[in-house]
């Protein structure tokens, strides 16, 4: 399975190398934005970015961020809760 993170784009880093810092949940990570250099103008700071092993894949809007994390956090809280039936002892 593959998981694609959503992530606000704070920084045009290097533009030459199409670098950006996107902050995913208050962490700010150097994200590739050349997938989507001819898309609609580009990457942009305060765009949302669907984040996939440090390449943005897909421009998204806000609101489906929001509740991409949200359910990411669930995800987090139910693995939390889950965890300690899998453990050997």
């Amino acid at each position: 399975m593959c998981l694609g993170l959503p992530g606000q784009v704070v920084e045009i880093a290097d533009a030459d190398s199409h670098l950006a810092v996107a902050e995913i949940s208050g962490v700010r990570r150097v994200v590739n934005i050349g997938l989507l250099v001819g898309d609609d103008g580009g990457v942009a700071i305060g765009d949302w970015v669907l984040i996939h092993v440090g390449f943005a894949m897909a421009k998204i809007d806000e609101d489906e961020a929001r509740h991409a994390l949200a359910f990411i956090e669930e995800l987090g809280s139910v693995y939390d809760e889950l965890a300690p039936f899998g453990e050997s002892g």
